[in-house]
């Protein structure tokens, strides 16, 4: 537009298009090296041939992708009707078998001492009694415990139950990982069966060459129910031996605390033959008594285990119980009344520790 000086903007015309020749057609045409007239039928049915090839290659990688879509698709969710398990259901089956067989090796390094190797009991309670894991020694108390201590079951500052937690006050030597092994091994089923593992390598442990792998069981029983009725196992386990309590009756079957089963009571002065018995280190000291027949006779009781509660529970022969001892926590001594038994062999159990038995003869 500098071609027209001087004129207004709007008066100015477009600029001039240069003129020029027209442009052939064979500048937009293809080379001639591309037009080729050399298409033989044997060529033309190559070129078939290669586009089938191509068309089956594509269709067997849509086919290989496909299948591996939908193998995953199943490998992750399970084939249907149960035939397999969802991937994250097996792994995390696994990972609880792997924390059971753990916690077993926890169990029996550090609480088979008191316990018992087979939660029988021992200077500790008993645990693998079906009532208390029903519902009394669930994952919350049993963590609980292991932070706190023994005073968390009952109070008891001088209880012999350390802290085990790591984040407990003092620290114990156990870290959360290894609380969370152990609480699996103790709410473990008795439906399973586990293999004992060596703890510092985790292989099977394999008493004698050739011989199967060591196993053990998981003490909840899947289907096991209350009584219609049952009082539910105390906070306190002690309270469960304490007399006269009404929600914390004696055991099942038992008299009252320190009275006979026909109901005779227990402050009754001790009268008759005696017969003494001591606990030391959780075990009958005597282990074998006598006692007079249709008599009344006192039964003393040296209780030598400091901070540990015993009692002695009679039972004749068919396994009834005929008379319950008051708990008492050592050392301490007490003088039980025990009221006339008829003639014949009769057993003695403490009720706390259910491995500490003895034998009674009555009469001659």
């Amino acid at each position: 537009m500098t071609d027209q000086p001087g004129r207004p903007p709007e008066e100015r015309l477009p600029a001039p298009r240069p003129s020029s020749a027209p442009v052939p057609g064979a500048r937009f045409s293809a080379p001639p090296s591309t037009h080729r007239n050399d298409l033989t039928p044997e060529r033309a049915a190559k070129i078939v041939r290669q586009s089938a090839s191509a068309r089956w290659v594509g269709f067997l990688a849509v086919t290989v992708v496909a299948l591996f879509v939908i193998g995953y698709y199943f490998y992750e969710l399970g084939v249907p009707g149960g035939l397999t398990k969802p991937r994250m259901q097996a792994a995390a089956e696994q990972q609880q078998v792997t924390d059971v067989e753990r916690g077993y090796n926890i169990y029996q390094a550090n609480c088979a001492q008191c316990h018992g190797v087979q939660g029988e009991g021992g200077k500790g309670p008993t645990l693998n009694r079906q009532d208390k894991l029903f519902a009394h020694l669930n994952p919350d108390y049993i963590r609980n415990m292991l932070q706190v201590g023994g005073r968390y079951a009952c109070g008891t500052a001088t209880s012999i139950m350390p802290v085990w937690s790591n984040t407990g006050n003092p620290p114990g030597p156990l870290n959360y990982k290894q609380i969370n092994d152990l609480i699996a091994f103790l709410r473990s089923s008795k439906a399973e069966t586990f293999t004992v593992r060596d703890a510092s390598k985790f292989e099977p442990v394999i008493p004698t060459p050739g011989a199967t792998a060591q196993t053990f069981t998981g003490w909840v029983d899947p289907n096991y129910q209350p009584a219609a009725g049952a009082t539910p196992y105390p906070a306190c386990w002690q309270a469960e031996f304490t007399s006269g309590s009404a929600s914390t009756p004696a055991p099942s079957g038992a008299a009252p605390s320190g009275a006979p089963a026909s109901g005779a009571p227990a402050s009754q002065a001790p009268a008759g033959a005696t017969v003494n018995e001591t606990a030391l280190n959780v075990a009958f000291g005597t282990g074998a008594l006598t006692a007079p027949a249709g008599a009344d006779f006192t039964l003393n009781f040296d209780n030598q285990d400091a901070g540990i509660p015993h009692n002695i529970v009679i039972k004749d022969a068919s396994g009834a119980t005929v008379f319950t001892g008051d708990l008492v926590t050592g050392p301490k001594q007490i003088a039980y009344s025990v009221k006339a038994l008829a003639a014949g062999d009769y057993t003695f159990i403490c009720a706390v520790h259910p491995n500490m038995t003895g034998t009674i003869k009555v009469g001659n």
